[in-house]
């Protein structure tokens, strides 16, 4: 059974770290990394059970899949949660042996001014030791293999 890493990427993200933790009970492991927040996100992370490191550098060139305790990785950004379709399709992948895959991909949802849009698939769950990527998201892969269920990107709150 593949156990899961999930990583986010943080800069002064108080007010939505804790939905995106939230939805990502599949996880064996939460793990952020932040670049520098100076309100509570830290906190708030560490409240909801997530190991925090700080960045290596203050761009944004380094992954930080270094830092997971598992190979399979599961990237989100503070803004985005999982639905609760896609947390059970992640419970189901766990009970299955993933093989040689590399990558899937979720189908993305973002909320906007006009209602739910949808987007293209997104790579966000990858085997660390299968592909490198730099920056907070993984690049797309054409051979990423289809997860059902939604990734959920909502707006910014004002």
């Amino acid at each position: 059974m593949p156990q899961l890493t999930a990583l986010l990427h943080t800069l002064n993200d108080a007010r939505r770290i804790g939905r995106a933790l939230d939805s990502l009970r599949c996880c064996d492991e939460l793990l952020v990394i932040d670049h520098g927040s100076e309100d509570a996100t830290l906190r708030l992370a560490r409240h909801h059970g997530a190991r925090v490191e700080p960045a290596s550098s203050p761009s944004e060139a380094d992954s930080g899949a270094g830092h997971a305790a598992h190979d399979w990785v599961l990237c989100l950004l503070p803004s985005e949660a999982l639905s609760e379709s896609l947390e059970a399709s992640l419970l189901e992948w766990k009970q299955e042996d993933p093989g040689d895959a590399a990558a899937y991909a979720f189908a993305l949802r973002q909320e906007t001014v006009n209602g739910w849009q949808h987007r293209g698939p997104q790579v966000r769950l990858v085997n660390r030791r299968k592909m490198s990527w730099s920056g907070a998201l993984p690049p797309h892969s054409a051979g990423a293999i289809s997860l059902c269920g939604d990734l959920l990107r909502f707006r910014d709150p004002e």
